[in-house]
């Protein structure tokens, strides 16, 4: 039996739209937006509620020092790039770095994907200035094209139900991979040992022989790895394009309340957490978990407020922090923003992005980051917490499962002049395959000085 919605439940869904609120197009037809809109009210959710509160039932146990949360995908997806080689290189990928650190934090590891959603991007600016012309700001793939035209920029509602329905091919093929067979621990131990007998890689191949034996332990002992051939991996984007997210809340027959089933999880970004705008309210009023970015401007009172705002009642696993300091910053703001929030006594769940604060430009050009400055953001994370003696509770990492030139440094010491062999995205740089393999060892060794 269905229990029917709280008719103010329903119409506070609709508060955003008299608040301010950034990071938005300018749609050229209100009207068009509209149809696009009811059309997206029909169609089926993308996730289901139960599915959602399995997930924040992780993230409870990961804010308690229970679990580990890995979330790694695109900075921006884009739907050409939404082919079966590409999502199963990005699952292949967050699989063995999870079969890593679950080895390594002796726990279960919780695995999201920026993924099947992550198709909107903030921008500093609206506009976009190339030899005299200005145009809109690409945006993401949602809103309009990437190529500098007036036809490709001016923002096209039609994009969102494109995004809808390349989402839903994506949910179906990671569904498809993580429940048949594809996600084995034995297939995904096979992958990892082949990541490190090149020699290149040998320092983490202690880690990996220690794996070997106790997986082969476990098959003495008579484990039963057909149970170990599926996985639970959740969707997550940020909640940014609220014409996309309202019309994906749907109220759940359970128990009469709201749930953006546009994806498992959404966050609040750096630049839409304040908190009298549309972001803010939206998503206070739906019941999935939910993250906020915090960066190095953030106050212990700015995080309590937020609390306040979006889990007031302090239900675990309901809220998680993603803290973006910069790795020259981290060691000196964490501490007092983790120390007020702790002090509060309402559950979070800290988990550390440890590349939208570390951005440079390189020699020639190229937008970038280090390695050595990501892993030095993600050691200054654990070593915050290991003094307050609280849970550094995850990665929050921009990656591909592809062999992209984004990032300079890790062992193969990508150089400025290796970044313009196969720079590939659009907006933000990422990690590629084996630079994110080498992130998931080298907290091994950070999880284990902890």
């Amino acid at each position: 039996m269905s229990v029917e919605p709280d008719a103010g439940v329903v119409a506070g869904l609709d508060a955003w739209e008299t608040l301010p609120v950034g990071q938005q197009p300018q749609w050229p037809d209100a009207s068009q937006v509209r149809r696009v809109r009811d059309r997206l009210a029909s169609l089926p959710p993308l996730v289901f509620a139960g599915e959602a509160d399995a997930l924040r039932a992780q993230l409870a146990a990961a804010s308690r020092g229970e679990a580990f949360v890995l979330q790694g995908g695109d900075c921006a997806e884009t739907f050409a790039e939404a082919t079966a080689d590409n999502i199963r290189n990005k699952i292949k990928t967050i699989l063995q770095m999870a079969v890593v650190l679950t080895y390594g934090a002796s726990m279960p590891v919780v695995k999201m994907g920026r993924m099947a959603g992550q198709y909107a991007k903030p921008r500093s600016s609206d506009v976009e200035t190339r030899d005299g012309v200005t145009l809109p700001a690409f945006r993401g793939d949602v809103i309009n094209g990437f190529e500098f035209t007036a036809e490709a920029r001016t923002p096209d509602p039609e994009r969102l139900l494109e995004a809808y329905h390349t989402s839903a091919s994506t949910l179906n093929l990671i569904r498809a991979f993580t429940t048949g067979g594809f996600a084995s621990l034995l297939r995904v131990h096979e992958w990892n040992r082949g990541f490190t007998s090149n020699p290149a890689y040998s320092r983490y191949e202690e880690i990996a022989a220690e794996i070997d034996r106790a997986i082969r332990f476990m098959a003495a002992c008579g484990a039963d790895f057909d149970a170990l051939r599926t996985v639970d991996f959740y969707s997550a984007h940020e909640g940014l394009l609220l014409d996309y997210e309202r019309p994906l809340t749907r109220i759940d027959s359970r128990t009469g309340l709201p749930y953006d089933c546009s994806a498992h999880f959404l966050w609040i970004g750096e630049r839409t957490r304040q908190l009298d705008a549309a972001h803010v309210d939206f998503f206070s009023r739906v019941q999935n978990p939910l993250g906020v970015k915090l960066g190095p401007t953030t106050t212990g009172d700015d995080a309590i407020a937020l609390i306040d705002r979006l889990n007031p009642t302090g239900e675990p696993g309901r809220l998680t922090f993603v803290t973006r300091m910069g790795a020259g910053k981290v060691r000196d703001l964490l501490p007092a923003l983790v120390e007020k929030v702790t002090a509060d006594g309402r559950p979070v769940t800290w988990v550390c992005d440890p590349m939208h604060g570390n951005g440079i430009t390189s020699a020639n050009g190229y937008k970038t980051r280090r390695f050595s400055d990501v892993m030095d953001e993600v050691a200054g994370f654990f070593e915050v917490h290991r003094a307050l003696g609280t849970v550094p509770g995850g990665l929050h990492v921009e990656l591909t499962g592809d062999d992209v030139t984004e990032v300079l440094g890790g062992t193969e010491e990508i150089d400025d002049e290796g970044l313009a062999l196969r720079y590939e995205t659009l907006v933000d740089p990422r990690l590629n395959h084996q630079q994110s393999l080498e992130m998931a060892f080298q907290v091994v060794e950070l999880l284990r000085r902890a």
